[in-house]
């Protein structure tokens, strides 16, 4: 088990201290994958993912048995301007649909053979409008980073972080606007589907908030106090958490991905085990990407949130160790070789 988070300097410290890849399992990956059966590179970016879950894994034949996917929720004061299509009471709403087994990610959790953990974090306690002052004191921010870092199951061999927040592609626009510059406008997407007025006012929004913060932001965890959210923070935590314990990540949508984008602006190594599981409909979330220097594995229009294009794209990393670890290599065949 993790020990607990003491400060936000203790969990800029766990970061720096985070432990790498396993490079003799990387090594030994490498030279498996290119004696498999098959003409070198044909099974394509498969043959990558699998290379890099096997560094991490510590194995150069892993196998994929416990798969964990976890959806933080939270509430958001920036909803007060007018944001979203929707009100901030569909945040718990939802969390009941999670947890009574009806929403999507549940579905796709379910075909993954994947853990599903809800976790709600203080509803009745919305973050502050970030256009009058910081969303997050430094204790909130603390106190959500911790949620998520407990949140992971040591026994998990991959984890995919998910969110429900009405409102929070607004603080997901901010927080990339912020981190890699450019106009808010360029970031600033439908959400959830605001026609062009809404879509206008999300945009003054976020330009306000840079305007307010944007001068005095420091790294990302700093972004992520004065323009996040509880459940972007809780993310950013669990995705920490399993860095510590070399347990791979697959990142979902724009939101999730603001979460990473807030860790590899604290420090620059803090995503490298990570992969970025699909290319959401959302407007920014491609440019996000590329920021982040992840491609996606999937490209299918999905702009739920919920974990749900990640919890999709376990089936394409599972493919991916099922070939690596399975198929014999051509001595194993007694199939002649190149």
């Amino acid at each position: 088990m993790l020990s607990p988070l003491f400060s936000l300097d203790h969990f800029r410290a766990q970061m720096a201290q985070a432990p790498g890849v396993d490079e003799q399992a990387e090594t030994a990956a490498a030279q498996r994958n290119s004696q498999l059966t098959k003409p070198p590179g044909s099974l394509g970016r498969l043959e990558d993912l699998a290379i890099w879950y096997s560094s991490w894994r510590g194995s150069d034949r892993p196998v994929i048995r416990a798969p964990q996917v976890i959806v933080f929720a939270g509430n958001h004061g920036i909803v007060q301007q007018g944001v979203s299509a929707f009100p901030s009471e569909v945040t718990a709403q939802m969390v009941a649909n999670f947890k009574h087994g009806g929403a999507a990610i549940n579905q796709l959790s379910k075909l993954a053979g994947a853990r599903l953990d809800v976790h709600s974090l203080d509803f009745e306690h919305p973050t502050k409008d970030f256009t009058q002052e910081a969303a997050m004191s430094n204790a909130e921010l603390l106190s959500a980073l911790q949620t998520g870092w407990k949140s992971v199951d040591p026994s998990s061999d991959l984890l995919v972080v998910g969110e429900m927040g009405i409102g929070n592609t607004t603080p997901a626009a901010a927080l990339a606007c912020a981190l890699f510059g450019g106009e808010a406008g360029d970031w600033t997407g439908r959400g959830t589907g605001v026609d062009d007025t809404g879509l206008a006012n999300k945009t003054r929004v976020v330009a306000e908030g840079i305007a307010l913060h944007g001068s005095v932001i420091t790294d990302g965890l700093e972004a992520l106090r004065r323009l996040g959210g509880r459940e972007i923070a809780a993310m950013a935590g669990a995705m920490t958490a399993a860095r510590m314990m070399r347990i791979p990540v697959i990142l979902d949508g724009f939101i999730c991905c603001a979460a990473a984008a807030c860790l590899m602006r604290t420090h620059p190594s803090a995503l490298d085990h990570v992969v970025a599981g699909h290319q959401s409909a959302e407007s920014a979330h491609a440019a996000l990407l590329t920021h982040l220097g992840k491609p996606p594995f999937l490209s299918l229009d999905l702009r739920l949130g919920e974990g749900s294009g990640a919890a999709l794209a376990i089936q394409i990393l599972r493919a991916a160790i099922a070939c690596h670890s399975g198929m014999a290599t051509f001595e194993e065949a007694g199939v002649t070789g190149s």
